[in-house]
């Protein structure tokens, strides 16, 4: 129930002790404050991991073709192994319930030529499937398709580098290069996260990379994307499985651990989330030893208040004042001034947060720092729930003292 009287006490408690009152206030702003930017901070820093390491797709595993290092089958080691388009066809045919994209890579090197110019960027022949897998984003125009592929179409997608660097400002759509001895068309620009390395390449459709080397089959390595359903387990499976395949197939010891290479991202994946959980633990430790830190130096100043208060608890009992009057006023006191102090500390440390200069912060890998206001307010709220609780405590305890005992304290 609203007690007008009760309020008016306390404003005038406030007003006679500015010092004790903006010694309380600052310990839970500063707590609120400190807790906002470092979790914000720690948010940055797993923004930053999740960029670099879990932005591209994790449902790939890639097959290198090598060297065989035993005889096996009548041929003898140091083998160089070759893929070729049956291969692609036979684990389209044999793993379809487990396999989604499948995208044969030929990685080459060939003058670029526009104009009078001469340039050298990497060259790749790739699928559509290669969009998904390897993240690009369009700019602008299309990417490589199903009908490229088919009448093996001299066309080519550039990275936002190699369109900067030859077309120097104009629009590279429509306009064509020359690759080697042929002129291919640019059909679109694309960017990538992952920065200028993925930026500066050039992709044409495969088959067309075959056709040029005078009718060939061959290619580099194949990449596949598997149903993610399939978890950690069952994508690893799927390597061994292909991976047996290809062996037997290509006439390869079951033993050979250089016949066929692979690359599992599921399991480069699995070792990263166990990363960004660490990360994540500890942030959220960081955060709890920030809350206890505040919470502390709260009942420390409420002790002090209650203890500094003593003589004029014990007149307001002398006067009359029941036990429950006393812990109402001091508890009431204190959850005003918690309340308050609080809520300035959450704005002013989001409105740190959010002033910090991003450029700055990415120099030191913290990407979007920034806090939940959700968290923000649930941070908040318990650091008051603790506020009122060390000051019930103190004050549960002077509320007892005998009057007489009061009023002799010094």
């Amino acid at each position: 129930m609203f007690n007008i009287e009760r309020w008016k006490e306390i404003f005038q408690s406030i007003q006679k002790n500015k010092l004790r009152t903006a010694l309380s206030g600052m310990t839970v702003s500063l707590g609120i404050l400190i807790f906002i930017i470092l979790f914000g901070l720690g948010e940055g820093l797993k923004n930053s991991y999740t960029d670099l390491f879990l932005r591209q797709a994790n449902n790939v595993v890639y097959f290198y073709p090598g060297k065989t290092t035993k005889p096996y089958g009548g041929f003898k080691t140091n083998r160089r192994i070759e893929f070729d388009n049956s291969d692609i066809v036979d684990i389209k045919t044999n793993f379809s319930d487990r396999v989604e994209y499948i995208n044969p890579t030929i990685s080459y090197g060939a003058t670029i030529k526009y104009k009078l110019e001469s340039y050298t960027f990497t060259i790749q022949a790739v699928s559509p499937s290669n969009q998904y897998i390897s993240g690009n984003i369009l700019m602008k125009g299309r990417y490589i398709n199903e009908k490229d592929i088919q009448e093996k179409t001299k066309v080519v997608v550039i990275g936002r580098i190699v369109a900067r660097d030859i077309f120097k400002g104009e629009d590279p759509l429509g306009k064509f290069i020359n690759i080697g001895s042929r002129s291919f068309k640019v059909i679109g620009v694309y960017q990538d996260l992952d920065g200028d390395n993925e930026e500066s390449q050039l992709f044409v459709p495969y088959t067309t990379r075959q056709q040029i080397l005078m009718g060939s089959d061959k290619v580099g390595n194949i990449d596949i994307t598997f149903n993610p359903n399939l978890g950690g387990k069952g994508a690893v499976k799927l390597e061994d499985d292909i991976k047996t395949f290809l062996k037997k197939k290509k006439s390869i010891d079951p033993t050979d651990p250089s016949g066929i290479r692979v690359r599992n991202v599921a399991d480069e994946l699995e070792r990263s989330l166990q990363f960004a959980n660490a990360l994540q633990i500890i942030v959220t430790f960081v955060g709890i030893g920030t809350l206890i830190a505040g919470i502390i130096g709260i009942s420390n100043i409420m002790v002090f208040i209650v203890k500094e208060r003593t003589k004029e608890l014990g007149i307001r009992k002398a006067l009359g004042a029941e036990p429950n009057e006393i812990i109402k006023m001091i508890l009431t006191e204190s959850v005003f001034i918690t309340s308050i102090a609080g809520v300035l500390g959450m704005i002013l440390g989001i409105v740190i947060l959010n002033s910090l200069d991003s450029g700055v912060l990415q120099d030191y890998f913290i990407t979007r720092a920034g806090v939940d206001l959700t968290i923000a307010f649930f941070a908040t709220v318990i650091l008051i729930v603790f506020g009122v609780i060390a000051g019930y405590i103190p004050a549960k305890r002077a509320a007892q003292i005998k009057p007489i005992v009061a009023l002799r304290d010094e």
